[in-house]
């Protein structure tokens, strides 16, 4: 430092930031926001209170019901899902971006409003009425719950499987096909296996996702109950104490998905 350095810059210079530490301490604040409801979850469900709760047939019920729907939209994702995710990772454009667009959209909208939407749609009164139409019963049913876990559900798995083909060397496909494979047999073989790990994270992730879904299932059918469900109704009525264990459930479901994903070794979101 010389005499005639302006007084402002050594002043400056003695009060420099340690961003670094900053970052760290932004950092730990919200890893603790994550971490301390989790915890607390943890304390405050003794392990007997929570064998108690779950041999209850309410509670048993609710998680039959939410195992089997969420299963049966996830199926439902996948197999429409991934046929589109790989056909937006080749196709670009205008359409693929507005096809892209279509397919986030139920990630962005609050699950209240599509399950609105949902029973707008296909209610007995609405757009499309299926009780009237073909006898079928959307409203208060295992297919409208199934329905509204799909809607927002859904879009996990196209997006983390188009990010995964995305990732598969085109010039692999086209060595298949230069061998005698046609379209089907080059993605089966060769572009599937390649981009298996990735799909197999956004079909996680779809699952977990119907599991916990709340909003939109309770417009669509309140009954029969799912696990979601079955915790606001536990809440309501007697209170945090009675729905802490059916909570603890969705939360094993979560960490589940987390050590899979990790076991996976695929990030979903890259």
């Amino acid at each position: 430092m010389t005499a005639d350095e302006p007084a402002v810059a050594r002043a400056t210079r003695g009060r420099t930031v340690d961003w670094p530490v900053v970052a760290a301490a932004l950092g730990v604040a919200l890893l603790a926001l994550y971490a301390l409801p989790v915890l607390a979850l943890a304390v405050a469900t003794p392990p007997g209170e929570l064998l108690a709760r779950l041999s209850e047939p309410a509670t048993l019920r609710a998680v039959g019901n939410s195992l089997l729907t969420a299963t049966a939209a996830t199926a439902v994702a996948t197999a429409f899902g991934v046929p589109l995710a790989y056909w937006l990772s080749r196709t670009g454009g205008r359409l693929a971006t507005a096809v892209t667009g279509v397919v986030v959209l139920p990630l962005v909208l609050p699950p209240v409003v599509a399950g609105i939407l949902l029973v707008a749609v296909f209610g007995p009164n609405g757009l499309a009425p299926t009780a009237s139409t073909f006898g079928v019963e959307f409203t208060r049913s295992y297919l409208g719950i199934v329905a509204a876990q799909t809607f927002v559900a859904s879009p996990f798995v196209v997006v983390t499987a188009t990010a995964a083909f995305d990732r598969v060397d085109p010039s692999l496909a086209d060595a298949a096909r230069t061998l005698g494979h046609g379209e089907l047999a080059t993605f089966r073989r060769v572009v599937l296996p390649l981009a298996w790990p990735g799909v197999l994270a956004g079909i996680t992730l779809t699952f977990a996702r119907s599991m916990g879904e709340f909003g939109a299932t309770m417009l669509v059918a309140y009954y029969p109950r799912t696990v979601p469900v079955q915790i606001w109704r536990a809440f309501v009525g007697d209170g945090l104490d009675s729905a802490l264990p059916l909570a603890a459930v969705l939360l094993a479901v979560s960490l589940v998905v987390v050590v899979g994903l990790h076991l996976l070794g695929a990030n979903p979101w890259r």
